[in-house]
C-alpha cells in the first residue's frame, strides 16, 4: 500500500493498457479492500493477459470457469464476466477517440483536477465528473462503473490529485499534473 502510494496513486496515465487495469482493478476493489487487490495485483495480471484489452473481449465462457477456479485472484463471476464485457467496449472507445486516454481525459476537460484536502475524511466518495462518466460508460455498456468506481479510478489515474495537501505527495503529483 505504501509503495503504491508512494510512487503510483495519481500519477497522471495516459497509457490505455494501463487505464484499462486501473478500471478492472477499481472494479473489483468494489466491495473489497484496496489492500485485497492490491496483494492480488500480479494474479490479476496474468488472469487477464497483462491488462491486453484485445485479449481479455475475446475470452468465453470457458476462460470464465476457469477464472472462477482461480483462487489467486477475486472469483466473482459478476466482475470476471463484466471485465471481458468492458474490454469489448474498452476497444470500441478506442475505435472511436483513437485512444481510450483521450475519451477518458475529456471528463476533465484533459486536465488533473487539484483539490486541496486537509484531512482524509473530507475526499468525496464521488464527484460530479465521476458521476458523468460512470453515466457515459454504462451508457456504452460497461459494467461495474458506478460513480464511487469511477473516482477511485479517476484518483489512481491521476486525473485528480486527492493526496491531502499534507502529504508530501500532494506537490510532487501536482508538478507531473496535466494542465
Amino acid at each position: 500500500m505504501v509503495a503504491y502510494h508512494d510512487t503510483e496513486w495519481g500519477v497522471p496515465v495516459s497509457d490505455d493498457r494501463i487505464h484499462f487495469e486501473f478500471l478492472v482493478l477499481d472494479a473489483f476493489q468494489a466491495g473489497l479492500s484496496w489492500a485485497v487487490i492490491l496483494h492480488k495485483r500480479e494474479a490479476f495480471r496474468q488472469a487477464f493477459t497483462n491488462f491486453d484489452p484485445s485479449v481479455v473481449s475475446l475470452f468465453t465462457e470457458d476462460h470464465i470457469k476457469r477464472l472462477r477456479g482461480d483462487a489467486s485472484i477475486v472469483r466473482n463471476r459478476a466482475k470476471i464476466a463484466a471485465t471481458v464485457t468492458n474490454a469489448a467496449r474498452f476497444l470500441e472507445i478506442q475505435e472511436e477517440f483513437g485512444t481510450f486516454d483521450a475519451f477518458v481525459w475529456s471528463f476533465t476537460g484533459g486536465r488533473t483536477l487539484r483539490n486541496r484536502w486537509r484531512e482524509p475524511r473530507e475526499v468525496p466518495a464521488s464527484t460530479r465528473e465521476s458521476e458523468r462518466m460512470s453515466k457515459v460508460l454504462r451508457k456504452r455498456g460497461f459494467r461495474f462503473v458506478g460513480p464511487t468506481i469511477c473516482y477511485a479510478y479517476m484518483q489512481g489515474a491521476g486525473m485528480v490529485n486527492d493526496h491531502v495537501t499534507s502529504c508530501f505527495r500532494h506537490e510532487e503529483v501536482r508538478r507531473l499534473a496535466r494542465r
